[in-house]
C-alpha cells in the first residue's frame, strides 16, 4: 500500500475523535458486521465519523495494512485502533468502551 494511502488515512484518524471504517454508510450499513458497530456506537451516544471502504478501494485495502487487522469494521478513538466489532461487542458489554469513550472526553459518562 502506497504511503500517500496511509497519509489519507492518518489524516482522517488524526482529525476525528472517533472514526467507524466500515462497509457502508450508518444509514445503510452493507453488513452485518458494519452494522452492530454502528448500533453499538449509538447505544453509547458517541458521536462518530464514518468511512465507506465500499467507496473507495485504495483506503478499503490500506486501511488493513494501516492498522495490521484483517477485517472491516475498525474502530478508532483519539488516533488509538480499538478494534473490529467483536472487540467492540465484548468492550461494550463489559462497559469499557463507554468507559473509554468517557476517559477520551469523547462522550459525558
Amino acid at each position: 500500500m502506497t504511503d500517500a494511502v496511509h497519509a489519507r488515512i492518518n489524516d482522517i484518524v488524526s482529525n476525528n475523535d472517533v472514526v467507524l471504517f466500515m462497509k457502508g454508510t450508518p444509514l445503510f450499513p452493507q453488513c452485518g458486521f458494519s452494522s452492530r458497530a454502528v448500533a453499538i456506537l449509538e447505544r453509547v451516544g458517541a458521536p462518530f465519523e464514518s468511512v465507506d471502504v465500499l467507496q473507495d478501494a485504495e483506503i478499503r485495502q490500506g486501511i488493513k495494512s494501516f492498522s495490521d487487522w484483517p477485517t472491516i469494521p475498525q474502530l478508532y478513538v483519539k488516533g488509538e485502533f480499538v478494534g473490529g466489532s467483536d472487540i467492540m461487542m465484548e468492550m461494550y458489554e463489559a462497559g469499557e468502551l463507554k468507559q473509554l469513550l468517557s476517559e477520551q472526553g469523547v462522550i459525558n459518562a
